[in-house]
């Protein structure tokens, strides 16, 4: 695991008081709220700037460990030295040395990146430098209904700031029984995925031993993204698109969207999933 520094506790809500007003009645009324805190996050690899993030300020080794893996830019988490974050007046630097190896394969890569909330794509020059996964190994797991079932409504209760601002994004990990053991929340989507990635790279879990659970639509994103770290299953609560299912099927990856109480929609690796009735 890198050593890493940070440099204060930085707020991940804001206090405000807006002004509710009600259509059938015209009454006003100032209230007492929560906003999700969004900094732009300057992410720096041996001095040299890389990218420019709005994310949550929280859990920020673990975005800049999971940012570097599914960028590509590091392949382990000890191809990452060390990690040191500083508040800044117009944000949040987040400086990462590199292994020697790493750093010059870096280096020769072509890359700007400056996004919005998330934004994984912006700056590429074309489509062919639209980022994908390394082939992914294994065997996908078989699954139970139930136990997504299960993980899902952990995830409902272990979502603390979305609890206090109704704004923000959650990524979890449950393992094959459905114990939600990881959750990481940021404004982006992308951001939760990356940080809930480096949670799981520095603590060494295995990829096949467990699924990932996303609050949003299944992007192609988040698809690649989830392949980079090795996972073959993937549940989100809305659809997917055309491109994340493409590649799902490419990567072979049990894809599962669509998660209700009382439903989920299976759009890849039906065979995966254990059912009472195999013919239903």
């Amino acid at each position: 695991m890198p050593r890493s520094k940070t440099r204060s506790v930085l707020p991940v809500s804001v206090e405000v008081r807006p002004h509710v007003i009600s259509f059938g009645s015209g009454s006003c009324l100032s209230v007492e709220r929560f906003v999700p805190a969004e900094e732009p996050v300057n992410i720096v690899y041996a001095g040299m700037p890389f990218a420019v993030m709005m994310a949550s300020p929280a859990d920020l080794e673990d975005f800049a460990v999971g940012f570097s893996l599914t960028e590509g830019v590091i392949g382990q988490v000890d191809d990452i030295r060390s990690i040191h974050i500083e508040r800044e007046e117009r944000g949040i630097k987040i400086m990462m040395d590199l292994s020697s190896e790493r750093l010059h394969a870096h280096l020769a890569r072509k890359r700007a990146l400056a996004g919005g909330t998330g934004c994984g794509l912006c700056g590429i020059e074309d489509l062919d430098a639209l980022p994908k996964a390394r082939p992914v190994s294994g065997h996908a797991p078989s699954l139970s209904p139930e136990h997504v079932l299960k993980a899902l409504a952990a995830l409902e209760v272990n979502q603390p700031l979305n609890e206090a601002t109704h704004a923000v994004h959650a990524a979890a990990w449950a393992d094959l029984g459905g114990n939600v053991c990881a959750v990481r929340e940021d404004v982006g989507r992308h951001n939760a995925l990356d940080k809930l990635i480096g949670a799981l790279l520095r603590s060494s879990t295995p990829p096949n031993e467990g699924f990932f659970i996303m609050t949003s639509r299944c992007s192609y994103e988040l698809v690649e993204k989830v392949a980079s770290f090795g996972g073959r299953t993937l549940v989100t609560i809305s659809a997917p698109t055309s491109l994340a299912l493409e590649r799902a099927r490419l990567h072979d990856m049990t894809l599962i969207a669509l998660a209700r109480h009382d439903t989920m929609t299976v759009f890849h690796g039906r065979e995966r999933l254990s059912l009472p009735d195999a013919s239903s």
